[in-house]
């Protein structure tokens, strides 16, 4: 039986503009990027300041430690690409040096066979060579307006003052306080007495700040001496001998062999409209084999139905029962929220669709001490067991379940995506098919119901859908029904823009308390 309120109604509204809109996790994040557009930046300015801001305002999701991916839409060239700037194993790496338990599953995002003391999903052998600086670098380079500098001294600002630690900050602090103790540079920086989670007190007025004064001073480095000093310079010398003094194998050759790669998408058509979504090592292919599933599977009536939702159930149990034996991409139904989405959207119409992520919420808990970074943990991402298509391997590129994506169609264009693990791909076909099969608006589709069926045998349902839907989603696989709420994410959670006769729109997730679309300012 669940404790939550069955009267309350949460809501976020949708406002338009002409002006540019950034729609983010975190709505400090966001005001940045929409400053930005407001500067006479490009959407792609935007989604670099957002970046680095981001990863300093919700440092467990994602951070210049991390990788993940951009889908870009150009307006003027009419054309659709993706920046991967995903994590690789080290080259350094070797897999005996992970054997396994022999005690059944890993306890985090993927029931992997349990490797001895979880050294591929916590501390410093879980490290990954990262790729978000690249992959901005990347977009910066081919499409950025305003100086690379100029984007990133706002992330300084925040980091000098340091992260507000609020009630939503307290609860996700003390959700993995006890892993963040075994580093005492993780402990220093999150936690009190190197034990107890800081907390934000019991008033609404906290003052607590976490100190992020040490990655303060990398953010000002890597804005002043360029994007490369993360691979190649001071900043990376740093990085690979704090990573090798706490027994990982990152080494300056593989920051400096590291680079991010500009992609086509790939593009499906869909209800007479077209998709875009990311190819490479993401949730993208999947995506675009459950839309072509789906577009001949039903015919579309007013409002999503249970034909539609058990069609749309369907599909995914085909792609992820694909995607388990040919990727081997595996994860618990439960699976934490630890990845970071926002979308980008300018008064010109360029659009951004931006997912990046440490992996797990807090990625290894380890900090680096010399830049003040909390490290991703993706060599989790590889399976320990060997003889399979995603087993641990050296310089290997890791698999991500990241799904930006843009989709257009009958003059309207959107651009989506999520974070959530395994979630996130269920959650952009669900708003994919809100607004290309039913002609949403942008605000219906991100407060309607949602369906979760990510592999695991067990349907999630938002417990507000119709008993015919619930009924016809048994037929496919057993259902859960689940409440959305704050913490845990019982679904994925998303962020998009959306552009329709020239006027902008963005909307976030509405259980994210954080999460907030922000409006170029008119008449910037």
């Amino acid at each position: 039986m669940s404790n939550l309120s069955r009267s309350q109604i949460v809501r976020k509204h949708v406002a338009t503009t002409r002006n540019g809109v950034v729609a983010a996790q975190h709505k400090v994040a966001a005001e940045i990027g929409a400053a930005v557009l407001e500067a006479g930046g490009d959407a792609v300015d935007a989604a670099v300041a957002t970046s680095f801001a981001i990863g300093v305002v919700e440092p467990w999701m994602s951070g210049p430690a991390g990788g993940g991916a951009m889908t870009i839409w150009r307006e003027y060239q009419q054309q659709a690409q993706t920046i991967q700037f995903g994590m690789r194993s080290p080259s350094a790496l070797d897999p005996a040096n992970y054997p396994l338990s022999g005690e059944g599953r890993a306890g985090d995002l993927f029931p992997w066979a349990a490797v001895v003391d979880d050294l591929n999903v916590q501390g410093a052998t879980a490290i990954a060579v990262p790729g978000t600086v690249a992959g901005m670098a990347l977009a910066h380079q081919k499409y950025g307006a305003l100086d690379w500098k100029e984007l990133l001294m706002p992330a300084v600002g925040l980091a000098r003052k340091g992260l507000l630690v609020d009630w939503y900050a307290s609860l996700l602090i003390a959700s993995t306080a006890r892993e963040l103790a075994k580093d005492a540079d993780a402990a220093a920086l999150f936690l009190d007495g190197g034990q107890w989670p800081k907390i934000a007190g019991w008033t609404a007025l906290s003052s607590t700040r976490l100190d992020q004064s040490r990655m303060a001073e990398t953010l000002l480095r890597l804005a002043e001496a360029g994007p490369r000093d993360f691979y190649e310079g001071d900043i990376a010398a740093a990085l690979a001998a704090d990573v090798e003094a706490k027994g990982g194998c990152i080494s300056r050759d593989d920051l400096a062999s590291y680079r991010a790669r500009l992609t086509p998408t790939i593009d499906v058509s869909y209800r007479g409209g077209i998709v875009r979504a990311a190819e490479g090592m993401t949730a993208g292919p999947n995506l675009v084999e459950c839309l072509a599933t789906m577009d001949a599977a039903f015919v579309p009536g007013g409002r999503p139905d249970a034909v539609s939702f058990a069609q749309t159930a369907r599909a995914l149990s085909g792609t992820y029962k694909r995607r388990l034996l040919e990727m081997g991409d595996v994860e618990p139904p439960h699976a934490p929220s630890c990845t970071t989405h926002f979308s980008v959207v300018d008064k010109n119409g360029n659009m951004c669709a931006v997912t990046q992520t440490l992996l797990s919420i807090f990625g290894s808990r380890v900090v680096s001490p010399s830049t003040g970074l909390l490290m991703n943990n993706g060599i989790m991402w590889f399976d320990p067991e060997p003889g399979k298509p995603n087993s641990l391997a050296p310089d290997k590129a890791c698999l991500m379940n990241i799904c930006p994506t843009i989709g257009e169609k009958g003059g309207r264009r959107f651009a989506i995506g999520a974070s959530g693990g395994r979630k996130i791909l269920p959650a952009v076909l669900n708003l994919t098919s809100f607004l290309m099969d039913f002609d949403m608006s942008l605000e219906d589709a991100f407060h309607h119901p949602r369906i979760d069926n990510s592999g695991g045998g067990t349907i999630i349902a938002d417990e507000t859908l119709p008993p015919d839907v619930i009924k016809a989603l048994g037929d496919v696989h057993p259902v859960v029904t689940s409440k959305r709420t704050v913490f845990p994410y019982a679904f994925a959670c998303p962020a998009g823009v959306l552009r329709e006769n020239g006027m902008n729109m963005g909307c976030t997730e509405i259980m994210s308390p954080w999460g907030d679309a922000v409006h170029e300012k008119e008449g910037a």
